[in-house]
Order: structure tokens, then sequence, then C-alpha cells
């Protein structure tokens, strides 16, 4: 869920279910218990401080914009950038092409492998060279990491040892995208800054 749609729909949860009853934090979660046993269970995208007011604190810190570091990588195309809350701040998208795959039996068909597996090996070689200019500098900056698109290109990218401090920053579960263009790229904010929740109603 979108955090600034947080409040009302909880204001709503309250009107459907009754007043909240109890309300308490275990390991990164808010768990809110309804009058009529309805349960939720609220986590937040980044790293948070808890105040007096539990839900309160949550959900203004569900709300601060927050800067975010983004790697999305598919076979032959690649897109990284930074972001203030939702605000793009900086970014690259590039592509190299890698051939595709062939019908082909016997050599013909290995010749080719052998060239796709090279040109794969240059996607990832320049997506950590983009990543190395474009995030690496806000790594200090930055209060989480996230990837999307191919989980191990992503993992072979990260694998290079000057982006551990990216590495040390990043975030589960992937983000879940297409083609990593630039409007792709603009869209992930919309993933990363959402508030997970689960709500079970008596009987579920």
């Amino acid at each position: 869920m979108a955090p600034e749609r947080l409040g009302k729909w909880l204001d709503g949860v309250a009107d459907r279910h009754g007043a909240f009853i109890d309300v308490v934090l275990v390991d990164g979660v808010v768990n809110v218990t309804c009058a009529d046993s309805t349960t939720l269970a609220l986590r937040a995208p980044f790293d948070w401080t808890p105040g007096p007011a539990l839900l309160t604190s949550f959900t203004a810190a569900a709300r601060e914009p927050r800067r975010a570091a983004v790697l999305l990588v598919r076979r032959g195309r690649w897109a990284v950038g930074v972001f203030d809350g939702s605000d793009l701040v900086v970014s690259k998208v590039d592509a190299r092409q890698v051939q595709g795959r062939t019908a082909a039996g016997g050599w013909s068909q290995q010749r080719f492998a052998r060239r796709r597996g090279h040109q794969t090996d240059a996607v990832v070689e320049h997506a950590v060279e983009t990543a190395v200019r474009v995030l690496l500098p806000h790594a200090g900056s930055v209060a989480a990491f996230f990837t999307g698109g191919d989980r191990g290109l992503t993992d072979e990218v990260l694998a290079d040892r000057r982006l551990a401090p990216l590495a040390a920053l990043r975030r589960e579960p992937p983000l879940d995208v297409g083609e990593p263009t630039k409007a792709v790229l603009l869209e992930t904010p919309k993933q990363f800054r959402a508030v997970d929740v689960v709500i079970k109603e008596p009987g579920d």
C-alpha cells in the first residue's frame, strides 16, 4: 500500500472492525488487533524508530521520503537510479545486444551458445561499471538498495567487490519489473516505498 494512503485506510479499518485494542511491535512488524478480533500486520520498507504512539510513529515514518538506490538487470539491458522518495535524482539506462536463442543444432548451436555467453558476460561487466559510476557515490547516503529483473544477473553484478557497500543495503523481495527501461525505473518507487499489509478477518 502506498504510504500516503495508509492513515486513511487505517481509519477505514477502525470504522469497519472497531477500535484498535492492541498494538505491538514484533521483529519490526506492527501487529494490530481490532475490537472484532480482526488483525493487521504492517511492515515498513525502510528501518524506522518506534515512538510512544506506535501506530502514529509507524505511519509518519512510512510517509517520510527516504533515499534509495535501484539496480535492474535483464539480458541485454540494465538500469540504475537513485531516488529521494519518489523523485529520481540520478539515473542511467543502457543496453547491449545479446544473441537470441537458435534452433540450429550441432556445432552451430554450440557457437551461438558461446557467443551468447560472452555477450551476457559483457552485459554484466557494463552493468557493474554503470553501478560503480552512478550508484556507488551515493552509497553512504541511501537508506536501502533494491534490485529487480534477472536474479542471477543482479547477483553477478553485485559480486563485484566495489559494490559491497550497496550489496550490504540490499532489501528483499526483489522488485517485480519487466525490461529495465527508463519508464520502468520511474515506476519502481510504487513498489519499494509500499507498506506491506496483511489483514485477517474473523473466519479467515
